[in-house]
């Protein structure tokens, strides 16, 4: 086809020709790594897998291969990095170790840039093995998206990458908790393993651990033996065979008793004063308002994730008081298993008068209280979840660290 319609442009000279054909032809070699590399339409799909070994790599042990998709829409594999020394970092969003250490490692490989050293960090984390009252100290779960979002925020300078579909990669290095450094030589056989270094609190350690690996590596000494492996101190690692549990804790929190109390009008106003030590979510809702049914599940979520901190979620329904049995059916196909209130009381302008903070009295309306009675965050209509529970996590009272 490509011939006969050059046949028929006889201005066409033969050069002109000779480059169309060229660039119509086979791909080449670098043109197909493009390719490759540009793989964007990866979708995760995790998954429950059989339980796999995942014995911790030994010193001296060649790097495991691997292929793997990154935040970026490439692919990255072990062969991408061809510096003298490759540190790999099996990290996650949502721990409150790995956070507390994402500074460090940034700081390191800035300092290392350019100086035969590349860096890499990989999550291992199945997302359908974290539960939500895991991610107390995050507003992300460990799923592929808030990967994206997690490195935005922080600006990482190095490759992530997701091995969460299945473990294909992460058992074969063996890293039991998160963060889990690995440092190789060039030849990538394992020079170190272990803490990034021994204070987790940041601005109390600088990476002590991972430079003294990486400045050995680089002089090509090998380490002290009692350097060489250290304790990887943080939150395990989630595999997708190890959900049991995280079926079990989701099963029994469905079986949990929903109630409904009744309040009021100067219960309301005590609610509002907050006299506790925990900060306090609530969202005053109606069952005839379509935005609050929506997104009411949301509500549930951040109960879970963030109660055992000090912290609680109270629902208030503005339904009328002879409406009990309708908002109490929806709680509990919601499994609302919280602090759920109806005012007991007509007079909506009256609550409205008591809640104050400039509210018009349209729902939902969702206040964050500190102890007190301080409005720390207002969010007149509906939520955006993912804002509001960076808001929680990053009040004060609350944190991403121990």
């Amino acid at each position: 086809m490509i011939l006969k319609s050059l046949r028929q442009l006889p201005l066409l000279s033969p050069l002109i020709a000779f480059l169309f054909l060229l660039a119509c032809g086979p791909q080449t070699e670098k043109s197909g790594e493009r390719d490759k590399n540009a793989e964007s339409g990866f979708k995760p799909n995790p998954k429950v897998v059989d339980e796999k070994p995942t014995e911790t790599l030994k010193i001296g042990e060649k790097a495991p291969p691997f292929n793997l998709p990154g935040i970026d829409g490439n692919y990255h594999s072990l062969e991408d990095f061809d510096a003298d020394v490759l540190v790999i970092n099996f990290t996650c969003n949502h721990c409150p170790t790995a956070q507390a250490y994402e500074d460090r490692f940034h700081d390191v490989v800035e300092t290392y840039k350019g100086k035969g050293v590349d860096f890499v960090a990989i999550s291992p984390n199945s997302p359908i093995a974290v539960l939500p009252e895991e991610l107390g100290y995050s507003d992300l779960n460990d799923d592929f998206e808030a990967m994206k979002i997690r490195a935005k925020d922080k600006e990482y300078n190095y490759p992530y990458l997701y091995d969460g579909d299945e473990h294909h990669y992460s058992t074969a290095y063996g890293p039991t908790a998160t963060p889990h450094v690995f440092v190789f030589d060039k030849d990538r056989k394992l020079i170190y393993q272990g803490r990034i270094d021994a204070s987790e609190k940041p601005g109390t350690g600088q990476a002590e651990d991972l430079i003294h690996a990486i400045e050995q590596t680089l002089k090509g000494e090998a380490l002290a033996e009692e350097r060489a492996t250290t304790p990887a101190f943080g939150c395990s690692v989630k595999w997708a065979w190890k959900n049991e549990f995280t079926n079990k804790v989701n099963a029994e929190w469905k079986e949990k008793e929903v109630t409904l109390e009744k309040i009021e009008l100067s219960e309301l106003e005590e609610l509002m004063a907050n006299d506790t030590e925990n900060l306090r979510l609530v969202n005053f809702w109606a069952t005839w308002c379509g935005p609050c049914i929506v997104e009411y599940p949301e509500f549930v979520e951040l109960h879970r994730m963030y109660s055992g901190r000090d912290f609680e979620f109270v629902s208030v329904s503005l339904d009328s008081p002879d409406a009990e049995d309708k908002v109490l059916k929806f709680l509990k196909g919601k499994n609302s298993a919280t602090p759920n209130y109806l005012v007991n009381s007509e007079d909506k302008y009256a609550s409205i008068e008591i809640v104050g903070n400039e509210w018009d009295g349209s729902l939902p309306l969702t206040l964050l209280i500190e102890p007190g009675g301080k409005v720390h965050h207002k969010i007149p209509g509906t939520i955006e979840p993912m804002a509001l529970r960076r808001t929680i996590v990053d009040h004060p009272m609350i944190g991403r660290y121990y």
